[in-house]
């Protein structure tokens, strides 16, 4: 069978099971956790997963027809209300889970009976994730975890969390950490809001006072979180800045409404947008070409590109999106903590939108560190000088 006959055919099978479902499964008549349960089912959730665990084995590259058709069709869209599961856990239980964990996880995590969170950062370890100090230590057939992590999305809303601990303090510290999952409603783990500036409490500050975790929820070896850990963070900076928008959609969407319901267009203002328009649209193909790497398995330090463009090309949008509005650009309705249900806070104003647009470039890994990985791991340059390499964890010094 030549390639163009399979993926035409390829194609067929997902319109097949895509009028399947539709038609014995009609979206507005039952909740949202049945329908998503029966996409699932169907293999229509993550079409480049395995079959059983909601894929059909096909490529990543049909998924965007399944949610065209499905949105269509009306069916629901919970991805903010569980970003990190959709993005981040399920492919890294996929790459990393057991057959029990895979079958037990996957499918309430598509239907977001589980909503799930990311553990890595902490006070003193953000950009350096790998000098994490929160301990798991072995007791029996269980492992007792001690520490703090910080700026945890949703983690008041989360089911279960993916949790990198130190489990080896004499190891280097890539190599002396254990992967997780974790009951967030489990006796010791406490959550507290940390409120933005936008008003929004998205974030969190998690504490875990011996918690205890069964050793048949390790996502890793012992000792080799870090390379489940890399498959998390790729998938993040993908989610974060490598999802395929439509042509003029997102953030310049705004910017070109807000533009045409300016009182005043003025050359100046009209140089920027054309500006920002051709760079979205760059970013936009760039991404397709990410995703299109990404087929084949988990991805590359290419999504770091997509990541740092995003970030960056956000905070000038809604910065010019502001400047169109003049003083009305310094009205906010109000600062008051609120606890979204959904990644990105609450409220669609451009203010907001505007101080949200800060965080693009340090969640996920700062715009810097996305400059470190593109010139170390793409550009092939040399990596900067490392005190801590071949020295255990417990010596190296730490603010």
């Amino acid at each position: 069978m030549s390639v163009t006959t399979r993926v035409a055919a390829d194609e067929q099978l997902v319109i097949d099971r895509i009028e399947q479902l539709l038609a014995g499964h009609d979206p507005s008549s039952m909740s949202e956790r049945e329908f998503l349960g029966a996409q699932f089912d169907a293999g229509l959730a993550w079409v480049h997963f395995p079959e059983g665990y909601g894929g059909l084995g096909l490529s990543r590259k049909l998924q965007p027809l399944v949610n065209e058709r499905l949105r269509a069709a009306g069916a629901p869209n919970l991805v903010a209300r569980n970003a990190i599961g959709y993005g981040m856990a399920a492919p890294t239980i996929l790459a990393h889970g057991s057959e029990d964990q895979k079958a037990r996880y996957l499918r309430p995590l598509f239907t977001c009976e589980h909503v799930w969170c990311q553990l890595f950062s902490e006070p003193g370890a953000g950009s350096d994730v790998a000098s994490l100090a929160t301990r798991a230590v072995k007791d029996g057939e269980e492992w007792v975890v001690n520490g703090q992590k910080v700026w945890t999305t949703l983690a008041h809303t989360a089911s279960y969390g993916m949790l990198l601990a130190r489990s080896d303090p004499e190891a280097e510290k890539h190599k002396g950490m254990t992967y997780f999952v974790v009951d967030m409603h489990a006796p010791g783990v406490e959550v507290r809001p940390l409120r933005q500036m936008t008003g929004d409490a998205e974030f969190n500050e998690v504490y875990f006072t011996d918690v205890r975790i069964p050793d048949s929820e390790r996502l890793s070896d012992v000792g080799a979180g870090w390379g489940g850990a890399i498959t998390t963070l790729m998938n993040e900076r993908v989610s974060i800045g490598g999802s395929v928008a439509g042509r003029g959609s997102g953030a310049i969407a705004l910017a070109l409404s807000l533009w045409e319901k300016a009182p005043v267009h003025s050359a100046v203002n009209r140089d920027r947008l054309a500006a920002l328009w051709v760079e979205a649209e760059a970013l936009r193909m760039t991404s397709m070409r990410a995703a299109a790497n990404a087929v084949a398995g988990t991805p590359g330090p290419e999504g770091s590109t997509s990541k740092l463009h995003f970030a960056e090309l956000n905070k000038r949008v809604y910065e010019f999106c502001v400047d169109l509005l003049g003083a009305e650009g310094m009205l906010y309705d109000t600062y008051e903590m609120r606890r979204p249900e959904g990644a990105g806070g609450v409220g669609a104003i451009p203010a907001r939108y505007f101080l949200r647009s800060r965080a693009n470039s340090i969640e996920g890994g700062t715009s810097e560190i996305m400059r470190n990985i593109l010139g170390e791991r793409v550009l092939g340059l040399p990596g900067e000088p490392r005190a801590d390499k071949g020295r255990p964890w417990s010596e190296i010094p730490r603010s």
